[in-house]
């Protein structure tokens, strides 16, 4: 009866250490740990709560249980009165669970009646103390044990987060000799994760680092790994290839082809890797390796580590491809076929920078960008060893629309000075009432804002907002929307010209009061919405665009400050121009106003030219930021973007006939000014020439 009463004391004791030891290696093992578990460290059941009960209060909080089998929680956000899922911690797995047809904790627990309390040891069980240890005693030749588990469990967010801390410590603790079998069960397991249909539940893993830890882990792992044969194709799952080969000094150009199906197509995507020749001369004559690894859908969930004036995320368009190369060799050229083959998808050469945790520009250069394949020409380090292009479908680089921009631009700039020397010539003949006075105000200040954006758009074309500092394309975008602004605000003001003459029967305006007007509207206005776009923006550092001087579109919409005013302005300009087209016809409008009559009938034709032009411009211009947009609309819009200048001088100047006339007067004056010299000149000589003759 004693042995008994010590048999179920020391059973009560083994049930109880073994619990609580389950629930500390729980905690330890993972780093993530104590976000996969609930708050009192034991699983909670019950069915899954889609949405949270109570008030939902912007920006506010809740979390719900997992399901049955499940430990830890799904949190909850409320946004635009509606809870939305924002993490999720659930998972099934367990670093017992993955040892437990092989563990020996069980058979201890039988055996444990018939052995002495004293010999017992509950703190730390060797066995399934960790994955290392785990692994190491059951399956330490290919690590195949824990595959089934693995591969059996659901890709909640909580289990894909299990996975990479688990594959994390396989890398930095098992990777010492990593054999191809090891290595094809630690791609199977990193398969199970990169399947399409795990992929939207990455977002919701709270640790948003995830995705670069597996990446740098494969990359870690691979790094150890022998090759035995002169090549070999060593993993081939459907979301993860590794292939590689022996090279020295004598190799030739060697490469190594993928071909992968994404998530976004049925088709494979291809994608190579090449060392060129002069790379592989660098190598000792001992044999070294070259291994690669591919994966196709790995570019969708990597997170960006924040990075100010950079637009997150930036999609990827192509395999990302990892590489493992000795270190004397530091250039590769890599082929990668896009994804995304719309024709205004535009590549950019990039490597993962492991330490930063973000896509960096400088470790690539494109070579060429073809039709649906781009080659780069990338340097590899021990930060930088994956690579792949970032599609940008909103900025157009075609030779085409730089070529129409720096012609039109040339010649709209000279177009503009000749405008304001014209201007300047016949001013005293031109400006004989108040009204043709501020018409050529207007049209003087239009050339002068227009002149004045073409320089700032020049000066923030051949500036690298990434590479110079931030502050100075801050500047360049300011001034660029401001006059920019003033170009159109000085339209509106011409129309509000118009208005006013046709309202008051043509009365005296004053001189003094107009033009406090002009100028309150014409750059007064533009300089209240560029200063409040800025003073909005800015501090969220979602005022510039990442790749050029101007204002952003993706983040914070802060284009809108322009697009608005400016095709607003455009309307009311077309409204102005009807109101004129209906008024003259009266024929209350007496004749004693002739003059000023003939003047608003000038000004209005060339609202009714000019406005359609510019507010045409401008609606090409936001069509252009609409995705998958025809290169068509592309270069209308560089076309008349970049000869509004010519537009000006020759609607606005030239085709006025009165202009014209002063000029014909001006030079007619120039002309008989210089005879008039001529003759004077002349006269003494022929009066001495007189004399002498008659001498």
């Amino acid at each position: 009866m004693k042995m008994k009463s010590q048999a179920t004391m020391i059973c009560c004791l083994m049930f109880f250490l073994s619990t609580e030891c389950s629930h500390y290696r729980s905690k330890i093992h993972l780093k993530a740990g104590d976000k996969l578990q609930s708050p009192e460290g034991k699983p909670k059941t019950g069915r899954i709560q889609e949405k949270c009960h109570g008030p939902c209060i912007s920006s506010s909080n809740c979390s719900r249980p997992c399901a049955k089998d499940f430990r830890g929680e799904i949190g909850f956000t409320c946004n635009q009165k509606k809870w939305q899922k924002s993490t999720e911690t659930c998972t099934s797995l367990s670093v017992e669970k993955l040892f437990k047809d092989s563990t020996g904790a069980s058979r201890l627990s039988v055996a444990a009646a018939s052995i002495p309390l004293h010999i017992l040891d509950f703190r730390a069980p060797e066995t399934i103390e960790n994955v290392a240890q785990g692994i190491r005693k059951n399956c330490p030749l290919d690590y195949a044990c824990i595959i089934d588990v693995v591969k059996s469990s659901e890709t909640t967010s909580g289990n894909i987060a299990f996975i990479v801390e688990l594959l994390k410590n396989i890398s930095t603790d098992l990777s010492d000799d990593v054999t191809r079998e090891k290595m094809k069960s630690y791609s199977e397991v990193a398969n199970h994760i990169l399947d399409t249909a795990a992929i939207s539940n990455w977002a919701f893993i709270p640790n948003k680092n995830a995705s670069s830890d597996l990446l740098q882990s494969v990359n870690l792992f691979a790094r150890h790994l022998h090759i035995h044969n002169k090549s070999e194709n060593i993993v081939n799952e459907l979301f993860i290839q590794t292939k590689g080969f022996h090279i020295n000094h004598n190799t030739s150009e060697k490469s190594l082809n993928f071909s992968m199906s994404t998530n976004n197509t049925t088709e494979d995507i291809l994608g190579m890797v090449q060392i060129p020749r002069q790379e592989l001369r660098k190598l000792w004559p001992n044999a070294s390796r070259a291994i690669s690894i591919a994966f196709p859908t790995l570019g969708a969930i990597l997170r960006e580590a924040h990075l100010q004036n950079v637009s997150l995320p930036r999609p990827v368009n192509g395999l990302v491809l990892s590489v493992v190369l000795p270190e004397k060799l530091q250039e590769i050229v890599l082929t990668f076929e896009k994804i995304n083959k719309s024709r205004n998808a535009r590549a950019q050469c990039v490597g993962w920078h492991s330490k930063k945790r973000r896509w960096d520009e400088k470790a690539c250069q494109m070579i060429s960008d073809i039709k649906n394949e781009v080659k780069c020409r990338c340097n590899y380090t021990s930060t930088v060893m994956s690579f792949s292009i970032l599609m940008s479908p909103k900025s157009m680089t075609d030779k085409v629309l730089d070529y129409i921009t720096c012609i039109g631009l040339s010649v709209s700039i000279l177009s503009l000075v000749l405008c304001l020397i014209i201007e300047a010539t016949v001013w005293s003949r031109v400006v004989v009432t108040e009204i043709s006075y501020m018409r050529h105000v207007c049209i003087v200040n239009i050339a002068v804002s227009l002149l004045t954006a073409n320089v700032w758009f020049i000066i923030g074309s051949n500036f690298n907002p990434k590479a110079q500092d931030s502050n100075v394309c801050v500047a360049v975008t300011f001034f660029s929307h401001f006059f920019y602004l003033s170009l159109f605000f000085w339209m509106l003001f011409k129309a509000l010209l118009i208005i006013y003459g046709i309202l008051v029967i043509f009365r005296r305006m004053m001189k003094s009061r107009m033009m406090v007007i002009g100028f309150a509207i014409g750059y007064g206005c533009p300089l209240i919405i560029a200063v409040t776009t800025v003073a909005i923006t800015e501090p969220k550092k979602g005022y510039m665009r990442l790749e050029a001087c101007w204002l952003n579109w993706d983040n914070t919409k802060a284009l809108l400050a322009f697009a608005i005013p400016a095709l607003v302005i455009v309307a009311v300009n077309l409204i102005v121009v009807l109101v004129v087209a209906i008024n003259t016809q009266r024929p209350s409008i007496g004749s004693s106003k002739s003059q000023d009559v003939a003047i608003i009938m000038r000004i209005s034709k060339n609202v009714a030219i000019l406005t359609p032009l510019l507010g045409l411009t401008w609606g090409f211009g936001i069509a252009t930021l609409i995705e998958g947009t025809s290169l068509t609309f592309h270069i209308i819009f560089a076309l008349l973007n970049a000869f509004q200048g010519f537009f000006i001088l020759l609607f606005g100047t030239i085709m006025d006939h009165k202009i014209r006339d002063a000029l014909r007067m001006r030079m007619s004056s120039l002309k008989g000014k210089s005879r008039a010299a001529e003759n004077a000149s002349l006269s003494p000589t022929n009066g001495s020439e007189l004399m002498n003759r008659q001498g």
